[in-house]
């Protein structure tokens, strides 16, 4: 029985190519590249842009904000956007929660 067991082993051991083998670091080098192209530096694209955006609001801009308010920035402090949402009506956001200009311009017959 012993001499059947190793006889086996050896013949396992003839099949298997020698030196051919992709070493598994190579499989988390790929693995950890893909993973940086395809998610880390389009994230990384994203936030630079909504910085410079950020950076680049003034007063009288049409803005949405993230919760979905749609409003005219009236005032601009470091962190605190004051917009006016509605005429005499204005509220306080932080600046971050503004994703995007309003592409209506503010014009509320556009927008209907």
């Amino acid at each position: 029985m012993l001499s059947h067991f190793s006889l086996g082993s050896t013949l396992i051991s003839q099949a298997a190519p020698a030196g051919g083998e992709m070493s598994p670091i190579w499989g988390i080098v790929l693995m950890l590249a893909v993973f940086f192209f395809l998610i880390i530096l389009p994230q990384s694209r994203k936030a630079k842009k909504h910085t410079n955006f950020i950076a680049s609001l003034q007063k009288g801009d049409a803005v949405v904000t993230s919760s979905g308010l749609y409003g005219r920035i009236y005032g601009i402090a470091d962190r605190i956007v004051t917009l006016e949402v509605a005429p005499n009506v204005r509220i306080r956001i932080d600046r971050q929660t503004i994703v995007s200009k309003d592409p209506t311009g503010g014009d509320e017959k556009a927008a209907a």
